[in-house]
């Protein structure tokens, strides 16, 4: 059947380039050709006959011959012309109109030979009568009458007519007067013949001219001219059918060589892979246990090379992730691949445990492809399969902006033979490690078990501590309402427990060392965001500006912990501006080609973006500066040190440096060094905590009236449509009535704690899908899961501050009660004491 449909193709191509060919040819253009050259000749031959006409009119012509001739020359040329061009009616009828004119001008003729044969015989008589004439008495009549006569040969008008007829009457007169009427009789009758021939020849001429039969030749002309234009434009045409044809026809020929070579190509990788895939088995069967992580990552290394992939990796998926990765020089990893390619792989996978995607590009719209592209990925295969610990094991290829290398059906079912074969070295090598992991984690337990209870034990003691006094201090605060100078001794004691609750934050925050989730930061939207919170955060006096800056520079970082920068910075230059000034933030990109020293640090060349921060405020002096940036050195009295070494440690911990400037009285300029990223994927944009709210409508419960109308307002300048209550009772009937109307519930104090948190646990009832955030001075001997069982999201320091109040209510938008629930439980033993 092959056959038969082969041959079936090669003669439809035959017959098809024939018929090409012939039709390329252009065979109707002689005929064309012929058909003009007939009416040029046609027209050749009328313009002698007319010459003749003419010529024999004035009788300079011997014979009539060349007319007869000329007459049969233009019926051959219409004979020819009906044989050449008569293919369709509209030529067949100019054809015919010409013919016609043909024969009127051979009926004109013959009547102009009778004709004009007469007229010269009568006038050779006329003039010789009157050349010869012996009558002296009439001699002037009759030269008279001759002349009228000769001078009609010359003029037919009608006033040369009635010029030679009355001349020739005047001299029948005179004759008759005189009695030589017989003599002047044959000069009269000659004449009067004369006077009647030469108007009836010059009408036939007259009415030979008057046909038509030079537009008939013009129309019939450029109807062939047209026939040949189209003629010719089909035969171009088809012309560039058959030079398609044929270039279709090589390529064809071209695909069928490439198809082989493929398929060569194809069998020739397999059983390279397949004698690499042999290879790498022995080496881990010989491999010590020590050596199995090397031959791996020589196993990864070989089978980059082979398939020519940009990156290739082996992950390991379980209780922890393990990945062996190579890539090509210039094509590292992004943040987050290849660990998450074990999730993708599993949503993609087919029954044969492989993924395959030879171009990202074609995948139908949805997550999977916009994830792959915001990795950066052209390509990509992956087979996937899970170990006898039911670990997730992945082995992928990428092709970085281009398609996958890994294209063959057969490399693909061997993809998953190679799986099999890591799968069983990481089985080995993982009792192993497992086996010295194990010994290592319990001498380590042993060794931090000590330390471990002894911080842990001051860290709970001392937040117990401030928590009691916060509490105890809330508590009497609702009792001692009636004495002002007790209320006001106890909200001393509160501030203080305030502020040591701050400084231990500051100090955990400060010596806490973890590592730093790399993910691209814009540095303009990063800005924007936090420049919409400290708007709100700060005076009125302090005007904030934030000048032009170039679009997409980014960095590599945490987000949060640069926005811990910026505020800091902004609020360290609010503290020194003593009544109204300003305070300028400007965004540069700088390109350092040789190492520089800073103020405090030193940077090394490549690309850095500045921030800079600068304020009208007092200024520092020289000492001052030099210590800006030592823990707990301040010169505020509320202060306790740590902002700006926390800034300086983060910035460390990004790769950067910081460079300041100051003097006494002229303000205080700070520019922070941040590497900028050469290649990275943005995440989505975060929306500005000044429009997080986005119109969303907050339940906000207080019972401090004058308090409450002020976070109504902070609220909504950041976004939201706050409705404040008053009293619980109030919350309450507000739930009932119109439960849809809210989007988050924001609790106050409403009395002592226990009844913050009993309204927090009402409300939840009534609105479950509404997150609670509590707001509280102390958390005094509460567990997460009261607050869990509460309802409740996240919690607040009160007072609320507008910073922390639109971070948590902007979480809770983004991830959702689960999530923040999740996130709760989780940082609970480190949450509630922190807060209390």
């Amino acid at each position: 059947m092959r056959a038969v449909r082969w041959a079936a193709v090669v003669i439809g191509l035959s017959v098809l380039l024939t018929w090409f060919s012939w039709r390329a040819v252009n065979p109707e253009a002689e005929l064309y050709d012929r058909a003009l050259m007939e009416i040029d000749r046609f027209g050749m031959i009328e313009d002698a006959l007319y010459r003749d006409l003419f010529t024999a009119r004035a009788g300079l012509l011997l014979n009539y011959d060349p007319l007869v001739s000329e007459i049969d020359g233009l019926h051959k040329a219409i004979a020819r012309l009906r044989a050449t061009v008569e293919v369709d009616n509209q030529t067949a009828d100019m054809v015919n109109r010409l013919a016609a004119s043909v024969d009127r001008q051979e009926e004109l003729v013959e009547y102009f030979k009778s004709q004009n044969a007469v007229l010269h015989n009568s006038l050779s008589f006329f003039a010789r009568f009157a050349a010869n004439s012996d009558q002296r008495d009439l001699d002037l009549a009759i030269r008279s009458a001759g002349t009228a006569i000769l001078h009609l040969t010359l003029d037919t008008s009608s006033t040369a007519v009635k010029e030679a007829e009355d001349r020739l009457d005047e001299l029948d007169g005179q004759a008759a007067e005189s009695g030589q009427v017989v003599l002047i009789e044959p000069f009269l009758a000659h004449g009067r013949l004369l006077h009647r021939l030469l108007p009836s020849v010059d009408n036939i001429l007259k009415k030979m001219l008057t046909l038509r039969h030079k537009q008939d030749q013009a129309a019939l002309r450029a109807t062939i001219l047209d026939r040949q234009v189209t003629s010719r434009n089909s035969a171009r045409f088809y012309r560039a059918m058959l030079y398609g044809s044929s270039i279709a026809l090589i390529a064809f020929l071209i695909y069928l060589g490439l198809r082989l070579r493929s398929r060569a190509n194809a069998l020739h990788r397999r059983a390279a892979l397949e004698h690499i895939i042999a290879d790498i088995s022995m080496n881990f069967i010989n491999a010590t246990p020590q050596g199995i992580e090397a031959e791996i990552q020589r196993a990864i290394a070989s089978f980059g090379t082979f398939a020519g992939s940009d990156r290739v990796y082996v992950v390991v998926s379980g209780a922890t992730t393990r990945s062996y990765v190579w890539h090509q020089p210039g094509r590292e990893f992004p943040p987050g691949w290849p660990e998450a390619a074990v999730d993708l792989a599993c949503r993609m996978v087919d029954g044969e445990g492989v993924v395959h995607v030879p171009d990202v590009r074609r995948m139908p719209v949805g997550d999977n492809k916009l994830f792959l592209e915001d990795m950066g990925l052209g390509g990509w295969a992956c087979a996937i399969n899970s170990d006898r610990q039911g670990r997730m094991v992945a082995f992928g290829f990428d092709a970085v902006g281009c398609k996958c290398r890994v294209s063959h059906a057969g490399e693909l079912v061997l993809l998953r033979m190679a799986l099999d074969t890591f799968i069983h070295a990481v089985e080995r090598q993982s009792v192993d490690e497992e086996r010295n992991r194990l010994q290592k984690r319990l001498q380590q337990a042993r060794r931090m078990e000590r330390i471990g209870t002894f911080t842990s034990g001051i860290a709970h003691n001392f937040n117990n501590i401030l928590g009691g006094i916060l509490g105890y201090a809330e508590v009497m605060e609702e009792h001692a309402r009636s004495s002002p100078a007790l209320v006001r001794h106890l909200a001393g004691i509160r501030r203080s427990a305030d502020r040591a609750r701050d400084l231990v934050s500051q100090i955990l925050m400060f010596g806490r060392r973890c590592d730093i989730r790399r993910d691209s930061v814009s540095i303009g939207a990063l800005v924007a965001e936090t420049v919409s919170l400290l708007r709100v955060a700060l005076p009125p006096r302090i005007e904030m500006v934030v000048r032009q800056h170039p679009a997409g520079l980014i960095v590599i970082g945490e987000s949060v912990q640069l926005q811990q920068v910026i505020m800091n910075l902004c609020n360290n230059a609010a503290n020194a501006i003593p009544e109204s000034g300003r305070i300028e933030i400007e965004i540069e990109l700088h390109e350092v080609l040789d190492p520089i020293c800073l103020s405090h640090d030193k940077i090394e060349p490549g690309q850095y973006v500045r921030i800079s921060v600068s304020d009208t405020g007092a200024g520092m002096d020289g000492p001052t500066l030099d210590r800006i940036f030592e823990p707990f050195f301040t010169t505020r009295s509320s202060g306790n040190g740590l902002g700006l070494a926390t800034v300086r440690e983060i910035v460390l911990d990004h790769g950067g440096g910081i460079n300041v400037r100051s003097c006494p009285g002229e303000g205080s300029h700070f520019d922070v060094w941040l590497p900028r990223a050469k290649a990275a994927v943005l995440p989505e944009p975060r929306p500005p905590a000044h429009v997080t709210g986005q119109g969303k409508v907050v339940m906000l419960v207080a019972g401090d009236r004058h308090r409450l109308l002020a976070d109504e307002e902070m609220l909504a300048a950041l976004g939201f449509e706050a409705v404040g209550f008053a009293t619980a009772e109030a919350a309450r009937a507000a739930s009932k009535a119109v439960p849809d109307r809210f989007d988050l519930v924001v609790v106050g104090p409403v009395g002592a704690f226990g009844q913050s948190l009993e309204l927090a646990t009402v409300l939840h009832h009534e609105l479950p899908s509404v997150p609670i955030v509590l707001a509280t001075r102390a958390v005094f001997e509460i567990g997460a899961d009261a607050l869990l069982a509460a309802g409740i999201s996240d919690v607040v320091r009160w007072p609320i501050v507008a910073e922390e109040i639109a971070i948590v209510l902007s979480q809770i938008s983004r991830v959702g009660r689960r999530e923040v629930s999740r996130r709760l439980i989780s940082e609970a033993s480190a949450t509630l004491p922190a807060l209390s």
